[in-house]
């Protein structure tokens, strides 16, 4: 749905919201993406807006907040605000790292056109709101000179010490590095940034800062890089800000992405909550008033107040979960902070004595946290009128963990040593080094991380009790992850409350989970398909990963000697050193890598073999890439059909042990076997570079899916004695497909399971046995 139809929707009570992705104002250079969700969104009284008459929305006097007339950004102010909370010599520390950061910056101008060192001292106003120690301010004040000035890291340690120069190494770019695209580069980035964050987590601190001034003042720059750097903001920052749990950082950088990626969508929603707020501006009044007298009549001392509730929450609610803007059960909310968790609970039996609570709307995080420490007990109750209200109950100390999150923890307040990190994201940052370990680059890194940023969490109880927060939608997989990868690689099914279960059941609050391993167990590929957390998917990628390198190595062992025997040698023949010597030519780190990548079929065996036989030629190594050549191998290579990933066979053609074959390199996956009369073979020659002999070996095993086609009488129990007569010659049937019906014949497609040709040879015979079956052919496609 475009902008203007999405105002109409709000706007309008009387007449369906607009549909489908009509947008009057995508001419507009600021009207950021579509939305394909349709929303239907009506505030009751409102009158409809007529789309001729809506105008690009103001400016959002938020985005100007910092550059306002009479807006202060001097190190003076800066220096007051801390005088609340820090010694007199960490503030003339901080001073000094200004006069640093101020003379690095030296005629530099942000594209505002204010000086440059405005913007590091307002994201040490914004850290110093947080109350963070001195050291993080003052890499907060230099986390631009190492990027954007001559000054190098070693110089600031040099000046400073070697904490302060790994804060500010850690938020800065990689500048040096040449990327092919803006994915990489940017990929690159985040994955350095994040690495640096587990070794110190105000790294990311710094960064979340750095991010909302930016944010704050994004309405100078160009809208497409407005709409790119506020959806990054929308899919990585808050996020990140809420699996910390500083909820002012979020809200804020959420309000300004919202305002800047769709500004016509933040401007009618914001009218039309404000609007619903003045017309309800009695009844909120009352409960409040309400609320604070039963408990004054109790003697419980709280604080109660109208909580606002998120424009950009509002907004995914009516897109995720399709509701109107009527709907919304929680746009009238009030927040109850009281002094202990006892009387938490003691003001929630006094609003439910006032008013009635709504069946399945009560969430008690104070017993279950959250998993970034957040606690609180939630309740929607039916108000004054039957209009829906939400109470948030908490403490003190929750209140303040609620919004400041994991900063609230810093150990200034203790005396403790400032790199540490606090206990609420120390698992969480655990996480984060698996998924780098086994990332196989910055890009897969990112979409794994994404991943585990909106959970919509579910909790699951290990047999001992420990509560495991995973994210909605998570299977027992997840699950096995969770504890530990060993487990997660070689599970084989799961106990959900004492009851054997496929390991892919999908998880729901409140079961215990035991998981059931098999040391000879291994990851499958189709569990890509089930995982939802990215420790899982990193896990099983880089596991099969590794898994398809050593076979490939393997296969291009047996390759490469396969070639050698034809002119009477063998690897065995072959010094290793004279094999390393030679994988160093080919840029390989390694032998085995070579071998790998002949198995992969990124390289002919018969050159590398013909170089290692003669290894005083004066020929350029091979090319990485398959090329054409002239001459095939007479030696057969013998397959088991059991060689893994890196011997795929097609269902075209589906060969089985006993029939003739051959093989086609397929660059970077490998040899996919054919049968010799398969029609993607080709024409011999044009392929002929890419082609392997193969002959089967003398004792294949294991089971082999092969397709018949059978055509019989349309009569009661065909298919009965069909399956039957399979089942007898020792086969299964692993997929039926009925295909047309004509002139009183049914024509029946089975994928069977058999162990050779003379196998497959019986069953036939003892399908062709049976009255019914008109005609038998195997299917090559």
């Amino acid at each position: 749905m475009g902008d203007t139809a999405f105002a109409a929707s709000v706007a309008e009570a009387a007449i369906p919201a607009l549909k489908g992705d009509a947008d009057p104002v995508s001419a507009d250079p600021d009207s950021p993406d579509r939305d394909p969700a349709s929303l239907d969104a009506r505030v009751p009284g409102a009158t409809a807006v007529p789309a001729s008459r809506l105008q690009p929305p103001p400016a959002p006097a938020h985005e100007r907040a910092d550059i306002k007339p009479g807006t202060r950004f001097l190190i003076s102010d800066l220096c007051k605000q801390l005088e609340g909370y820090l010694p007199r010599e960490q503030i003339s520390e901080i001073y000094r790292a200004y006069l640093f950061s101020a003379e690095a910056h030296e005629g530099q101008a942000r594209t505002s056109g204010e000086p440059y060192i405005y913007h590091p001292i307002a994201v040490a106003r914004i850290l110093a709101d947080l109350r963070m120690d001195h050291k993080c301010l003052m890499a907060a004040i230099l986390h631009d000179v190492v990027e954007d000035t001559p000054t190098a890291k070693e110089q600031i340690a040099e000046v400073f010490d070697d904490e302060i120069a790994e804060l500010v190494d850690g938020v800065s770019k990689l500048t040096q590095i040449k990327f092919k695209t803006d994915a990489e580069k940017e990929a690159a980035n985040f994955s350095k940034m994040m690495l640096a964050m587990t070794r110190d987590i105000r790294v990311i601190l710094v960064k979340l800062a750095d991010r909302l001034h930016n944010m704050r003042t994004m309405g100078v720059m160009p809208p497409e890089k407005r709409r790119r750097k506020s959806r990054e903001t929308l899919d990585i920052y808050a996020p990140i800000a809420n699996r910390l749990g500083i909820n002012s950082i979020r809200l804020a950088l959420e309000d300004f992405g919202f305002s800047h990626l769709w500004p016509w969508r933040h401007f009618v929603l914001n009218n039309a909550v404000c609007k619903v707020r003045c017309g309800h501006h009695e009844m909120i009044a009352s409960v409040e008033s309400a609320i604070r007298h039963r408990l004054e009549q109790q003697g419980i001392v709280a604080e109660v107040t109208g909580r606002e509730k998120h424009l950009y929450s509002i907004y995914c609610k009516m897109r995720d979960e399709g509701k109107s803007f009527r709907d919304l059960v929680d746009v009238f909310a009030f927040r109850v902070i009281v002094d202990s968790i006892d009387t938490c609970y003691r003001v929630l039996g006094q609003v439910h004595n006032l008013y009635k609570p709504v069946p399945g709307r009560f969430k008690d995080y104070i017993a279950i946290p959250k998993s970034n420490g957040y606690q609180s007990i939630h309740t929607v109750l039916f108000g004054p009128q039957g209009v829906k209200i939400e109470i948030q109950i908490r403490s003190t100390d929750m209140h303040r963990v609620a919004e400041s999150g994991i900063a609230s923890h810093w150990l200034y307040k203790t005396g403790g040593e400032h790199g540490k990190t606090p206990a609420l994201a120390s698992d969480w940052l655990q996480n984060l080094l698996e998924l780098q370990r086994d990332s196989g680059n910055p890009r897969e890194f990112l979409e794994h991380v994404k991943v585990d940023l909106f959970p919509d969490d579910v909790y699951v109880f290990t047999p001992n009790g420990e509560i495991k927060v995973l994210p909605r939608g998570a299977t027992a997989i997840d699950f096995a992850y969770a504890i530990h990868s060993d487990i997660g690689n070689t599970g084989v099914y799961a106990m959900i409350d004492r009851r054997p279960v496929p390991i892919n059941s999908i998880l729901r609050s409140g079961q215990t989970v035991e998981i059931s391993t098999m040391a000879s167990a291994t990851p499958k590929t189709h569990w890509l398909k089930f995982v939802v957390t990215g420790k899982a998917r990193a896990n099983i990628r880089n596991f099969l990963k590794n898994m398809q390198q050593r076979e490939a190595a393997r296969l291009g062992r047996d390759l490469v000697n396969n070639e050698l025997t034809n002119i009477g040698l063998s690897l065995d023949d072959i010094s290793a050193e004279q094999i390393a010597a030679y994988a160093l030519q080919t840029d390989a780190s390694s032998a085995d890598e070579m071998f790998a990548d002949i198995g992969l079929g990124n390289r002919m065996p018969m050159l590398v073999a013909r170089r290692l036989a003669s290894p005083d030629s004066t020929e350029q190594p091979e090319p990485s890439t398959v090329t054409p050549s002239s001459s095939v191998s007479r030696q057969q290579l013998a397959i088991l059909g059991t060689e893994g990933m890196v011997m795929t066979f097609p269902r075209c053609c589906r060969p089985i042990p006993g029939d003739q074959i051959a093989g086609l390199f397929n660059p970077g996956k490998g040899i996919v076997v054919h049968r010799l009369e398969c029609h993607n073979l080709g024409d011999f020659e044009a392929k002929r570079g890419r082609w392997v002999d193969l002959q089967w070996a003398e004792a294949p095993s294991g089971d082999f899916i092969t397709e018949i086609r059978i055509e019989v009488e349309d009569q009661r129990g065909a298919l009965a004695s069909i399956a039957t007569a399979i089942a007898e010659a020792g086969s299964d049937i692993a997929n039926i497909q009925s295909r047309d019906k004509a002139g009183g014949a049914s024509t029946l497609d089975f994928q069977i399971k058999v162990q050779s040709r003379r196998h497959l040879a019986r069953i036939l015979r003892r399908l062709r046995q049976i009255p019914l079956v008109l005609r038998i052919t195997r299917l090559c496609r």
